[in-house]
């Protein structure tokens, strides 16, 4: 049985810190040095940016900023033995695999470089479901898992680049090699995708974006997360000695609840069952996870759709003072007199956006924004056609009119649809450094397990005088989005905050804290009481994805800080000493 492997993350997105590749090589050495450097540089929307590059360069569709790291770092993974993992391939695996080589020759460092393909779904879209239509997407992917990384890696790869598959397969496949594991190796797989979960967006299990910013006392620039990962599964997330930011239990669950739906969390190579997770501070900046289980993945694998869904502009006019919603009333009907009515438009979405105060000490906080925005397939009508309309009623409009921008252009948006397909239809193939090709094969399958019902929490909730406090004073939040849906994961950082968030915060309760905009949407919500955490997910609150979300917080990432920020009736137990 060989010892824990080292997984170091230097990226959660394509355009996220070009250093931290070296950084987390130049980092650490023997002992504290890490096996494999992974970074994550896909999400639905990097999909669609790839596919606008790859329509004006059929070379390219892939992550270009991933050269710029490996030519930082290869020459010293080369001599130091470290595998490099990434999905930097996005929709051409093979072209970066080939600029990689070229790189490489460049400088003179002898690594082999393998790829991964089969994701792109774009030359036969027949079995996906729900059927496509004959709109074709920019781009159709499906969700690929972590065995031809591993295969890929027993075959003497130094490097493998892969396009679509899932963000915890960057840590799934690697473990799986370096441990020897089955396709049927259920709970260890398990334990890799909960430590490829917490590490894929990188300085966010470290510290960033973390709700109890007093816990942070190191502000310098979080190191990016390291996960150990032992042959049970379970594993230690930690990060470079010496570095900034914080790994505590606290910043692990918030990234376990990143992003997720109901505790299932489906894989292509594993269903992890996330209300198994338990979590336990090791030492200082290592969080130990243990306890994950696992059962066979479905039959179908996630698709990734993404459609050219027209054009849209937005203008944005600021509104000061007195008699603002008077103002904002006035300024809607000047401004669709003047461009001819609303239905010129296939879509209108106008928002008052208040940030004012009566008798402010600032100008500035006297202030509120109209926000319209407009959708059309027809680019002349969204473009300077609107912009120069609203300009038009600058000086015949309300008082103290002006805008946050200039006349601006219209820009293309895109649609992003969840699919599935079946896994019969889909072929992951290994390419090898001398051009061989492996088909993969595929795990057991099997229906996913009805969820059961969560226990009850471990204390009782606490009785007893209540005050009104926000809701962030007993609970953290991390929130985001998944196609048109938002998440939020909430979690107490003791048994008796978990046992009154999960009595008090019912669905009913949550849609009121939510406040207009999720009236009218299912919400769900899920319980993980072996992290004394809710997941809460609101659907449709993003419309038909990032991409053409006309929401402010277009990904939702503040929604959870949002909802910390109501007040409600809180204990007075759960509030002594903070």
């Amino acid at each position: 049985m060989r010892g824990p492997i080292r997984i170091g993350n230097c990226s959660g997105f394509y355009g996220d810190r070009i250093s931290a590749a070296r950084e987390m090589v130049e980092g650490g050495v023997g002992a504290d040095g890490i096996d494999v450097l992974c970074g994550d540089y896909l999400a639905e929307l990097t999909m669609l940016i790839l596919a606008k590059a790859q329509a004006k360069d059929p070379a390219g569709g892939y992550a270009r900023t991933f050269l710029t790291q490996m030519e930082q770092v290869l020459g010293t993974c080369a001599d130091r033995g470290i595998k490099v993992v990434a999905n930097a391939g996005g929709l051409n695996p093979a072209g970066l695999a080939a600029a990689l080589r070229e790189l490489a020759q460049r400088l003179g460092v002898p690594v082999r470089v393998a790829h991964v393909e089969g994701d792109d779904l774009r030359g036969d879209l027949a079995a996906i479901t729900p059927p496509v239509g004959e709109a074709k997407p920019v781009s159709a992917n499906a969700y690929l898992g972590g065995w031809g990384i591993a295969e890929a890696l027993g075959a003497g790869a130094d490097v493998v680049v892969t396009g679509r598959v899932t963000d915890a397969s960057l840590v799934v496949g690697p473990a799986a090699w370096w441990h020897g594991w089955e396709r049927t190796d259920w709970d260890p797989l398990a334990g890799a995708v909960a430590a490829g979960h917490v590490i894929e967006c990188g300085p966010q299990a470290t510290g960033g974006n973390y709700a109890f910013l007093d816990e942070v006392t190191d502000r310098r620039y979080p190191g990016f997360p390291i996960a150990e990962v032992s042959a049970d599964g379970s594993s230690v997330i930690t990060k470079h000695e010496g570095t900034g930011g914080l790994v505590s239990v606290g910043t692990v669950t918030a990234q376990l609840l990143y992003e997720i739906a109901e505790p299932a969390y489906l894989g292509p190579d594993v269903v992890t069952h996330f209300d198994t997770i338990t979590l336990r501070q090791q030492a200082e900046h290592r969080v130990q996870i243990t306890g994950a289980t696992g059962s066979p993945p479905p039959e179908t694998l996630k698709v990734a759709l993404n459609d050219v869904g027209g054009f849209r502009n937005t203008m944005t006019m600021v509104l000061t003072g007195l008699d603002v919603e008077a103002k904002a009333a006035f300024a809607e009907q000047q401004l669709f007199d003047v461009l001819g009515g609303r239905d010129r438009f296939a879509e209108v979405d106008v928002r008052l956006l208040r940030f004012d105060g009566p008798d402010a000490p600032t100008n500035e906080q006297a202030t509120a924004h109209l926000r319209v925005t407009v959708k059309d397939p027809d680019p002349r009508k969204v473009g300077r056609a609107f912009s120069s309309g609203i300009m038009e009623v600058a000086l015949a409009g309300y008082a103290g009119f002006h805008t946050t921008t200039p006349p601006t252009s219209e820009s293309a948006y895109g649609v992003y649809r969840p699919a599935a397909v079946p896994r019969s239809s889909v072929h992951q193939v290994l390419v090898l450094p001398d051009g061989e090709r492996r088909v993969i094969a595929d795990p057991p399958t099997a229906p996913v397990p009805a969820a059961a019902a969560a226990p009850a929490a471990q204390a009782p909730a606490p009785v007893g005088p209540t005050r009104r406090a926000p809701l962030g004073a007993v609970l953290g939040a991390r929130s985001g989005d998944k196609g048109g849906n938002a998440n939020i994961g909430l979690w107490a950082r003791d048994d008796a905050g978990y046992a009154w968030a999960r009595e008090h915060l019912t669905v009913d309760r949550l849609r009121g804290l939510l406040g207009p905009e999720a009236a009218d949407l299912r919400i769900e919500r899920f319980e993980l009481p072996s992290i004394r955490a809710l997941n809460v997910v609101v659907h449709g609150l993003l419309g038909e994805g990032v991409a053409s979300s006309t929401r402010p917080d277009a990904q939702a990432k503040g929604l959870g800080e949002y909802l910390r920020s109501r007040l409600v009736d809180v204990p007075d137990a759960l509030l002594t000493g903070s």
